[in-house]
């Protein structure tokens, strides 16, 4: 045994899993930031999932990473780099090197390193560390064996013990950074609370990595703590993804609305998870129904909400196209509505596990005629469940279909989130009928706001029929009117148009910045970290990332009229820019635009935005 290596304190660090994906990656990884969120650190993740359904193993395109940034303090991304990468193959290697610091350490399972492994990830010699020029630390070890020695007499398959490799390099990050592996045996035990078997053996294996990695110090001269800073609110937290927070918020909604939730959905990546959620919570009165196809879910959501059901459907880009004939008749039904968009690269099947913010333009206009819709962005994985919330809210009170875009980062990423109190969200109070208007009601008034009142089916005395053709507005009889719908149409319109929503925030040097950031959606942890970069580096730089896109803030026009330069920055090609632009006179904003399928990357938005605040 060698001597004790030493403690180094820091205040972040980036870690990234990745291995074929049947290799436990995404388990380890979500482990991983669950310890580091239970001692205090905040935490960012990303899953970052290869796109082939199932590629053949060991191949470069079937890898598949989970990158954590923990902090000391409040961490805003997953991080560019990453100070350690476990890579579980030659391919895992040869496809996630470039994530590394220069200063990184690699883990590799050297049993996996044999010729036919590297031959299957295209290296031309024996020795893939030599031939890719890395100068890192690396911890080789042959984890494979390791663990078959390990469960040697635990009773388990060969195949069963190989899924536990995942454990032991967990097991070894967890000693390299002074884990306490209480809470993942936790874990693992509610886990596999039906296999206890299963469930001690992968406790055994973890314990085997930190055990190793004690034992023999693993090449490295330190090890590592990273320590909590700040003051942090009191309550119970929990480690949340994107998509269990946006079914949360619904659930949240309906009960605060005193409605049952319906889910008519159609399975699409990445936005099924919030159906698996949604179906596991009956007791709360959730129904959830999976249809024959995209269209049926909006459809059956339309006529859930027409029976006085809290509706929403769920999708992601391909399928918003799909369901854009049933928004639109929720639109001249008038009717509420929520749709969640889960955006993913394309067009067509394009990238289905990654993620963009492709989908902008689609949700604002992607119908025909005029037919508008109200569109909420969530900005982070926590942010979701508000966001949901209030989707909820708008379209309930205001009689509308509502657009509610997320996209598969922060669907799929997750972060510590503190469990709200239901009481301290706002009312949602929806324009019902009452008794005294049984006399004088028709389909179509309006309250002062300009929503339709909403009379639930069996309510004695407000019988009516509601479908896709233009109504008269006064009687709600069919009409072909040329001045009636043109009056509908101006109606619909304008109630959009009074929806209050929040004004945009102005964060960083708010009142005398050079340059102003704007972004809207996920992208909100990247381009607040670019501008705290930038901001540490002496430069005045401000950010409005903007949540509510239709309509938009009514402060918008003030704010990207006061700065002398304005950058744009969505992962797309100027979607947003086009739509400020359409909305702001005179508005002709720098803009950055990447549509790669991945979040973007601070130091190369730093280094855009400085040569704009340069000019």
């Amino acid at each position: 045994m060698t001597k004790n290596a030493s403690v180094v304190d820091l205040d972040q660090v980036v870690v990234r899993f990745s291995g074929d994906s049947g290799d436990g990656m995404q388990l380890a990884g979500n482990i991983f930031s669950t310890i580091s969120a239970t001692v205090g650190n905040d935490i960012c993740t990303f899953p970052d999932y290869p796109a082939d359904i199932r590629a053949p193993q060991g191949s470069l395109t079937g890898v598949s990473g989970f990158q954590v940034h923990i902090g000391a303090d409040k961490v805003f991304t997953p991080g560019d780099k990453c100070d350690v990468l476990v890579a579980m193959n030659p391919a895992a290697l040869k496809t996630q090197y470039k994530f590394c610091k220069p200063t990184a350490a690699i883990i590799i399972d050297t049993d996996c390193f044999q010729e036919a492994d590297l031959k299957k990830a295209d290296f031309k010699t024996l020795n893939a560390i030599e031939e890719m020029g890395i100068k890192n630390d690396v911890i080789a070890a042959p984890i494979t064996q390791m663990v078959k020695d390990c469960l040697a007499d635990s009773g388990m398959d060969n195949k069963a013990i190989l899924k536990c490799r995942n454990m032991f390099a967990l097991g070894l990050v967890c000693w390299l950074f002074n884990r306490d592996l209480t809470v993942a045996a936790n874990m693992l035990k509610e886990k596999f609370a039906k296999k206890p078997g299963v469930a001690e053996s992968n406790i055994k294996v973890i314990q085997a990595g930190y055990d190793y990695g004690h034992n023999t110090h693993s090449s490295v001269s330190h090890t590592y703590t990273v320590d909590t800073k700040g003051v942090k609110d009191k309550g119970t937290f929990m480690d949340i993804n994107g998509n269990k927070a946006t079914a949360y918020g619904l659930i949240a909604a309906a009960e605060k609305a005193g409605l049952k939730l319906y889910l008519g959905s159609y399975p699409i990546t990445p936005a099924t998870d919030v159906l698996h959620e949604l179906a596991k919570h009956k007791s709360l009165g959730v129904t959830t129904v999976q249809c024959e196809d995209e269209i049926a879910g909006c459809a059956s959501a339309i006529g859930a909400s027409f029976a006085g059901a809290l509706a929403c459907t769920s999708t992601s880009g391909p399928g918003i196209s799909l369901k854009s004939e049933a928004m639109n008749l929720a639109v001249i039904m008038e009717l509420p509505l929520v749709v969640l968009d889960v955006q993913r690269g394309g067009p067509a099947t394009g990238l289905p596990t990654k993620s963009e913010q492709t989908d902008l333009l689609q949700c604002l206009f992607g119908r025909n005629g005029e037919s508008p819709i109200p569109v909420i962005t969530a900005t982070s994985p926590t942010d979701c469940f508000d966001s949901a919330y209030m989707a909820c809210k708008m379209a309930l009170e205001h009689m509308t279909p509502v657009v509610l875009m997320t996209d598969a980062f922060i669907a799929n990423g997750s972060a510590a989130w503190k469990l709200p109190k239901l009481e301290d969200y706002p009312a949602i109070n929806p324009p019902y009928v009452t008794p005294e208007m049984k006399e004088t009601w028709a389909p179509y008034q309006r309250n002062a706001e300009g929503s339709r009142y909403w009379a639930i089916p069996g309510t004695e005395g407000f019988t009516h029929i509601l479908g896709g053709l233009e109504k008269d507005n006064k009687t709600g009889d069919i009409s072909t009117n040329p001045e009636n719908h043109d009056l509908m149409t101006h109606l619909r319109q304008e109630k959009i148009n009074k929806i209050q929503v929040p004004d945009v925030e102005v964060m960083g040097d708010a009142d005398n910045a050079e340059l102003l950031i704007v972004g809207f959606g996920g992208t909100f942890g990247h381009l607040h970290a670019a501008m705290d970069e930038m901001r540490a580096a002496g430069k005045k730089v401000a950010l409005a990332h903007f949540k509510y896109i239709n309509p938009l803030p009514k402060n918008t026009a003030s704010v990207l009229k006061k700065y002398k330069k304005v950058v744009v920055a969505e992962q797309n090609l100027g979607q947003f820019a086009g739509w400020l632009r359409m909305k702001v006179d005179n508005f002709a904003p720098y803009q950055f635009n990447e549509v790669k399928g991945q979040p973007f990357a601070v130091s190369e938005m730093v280094t855009a935005f400085t040569e704009i605040y340069n000019k």
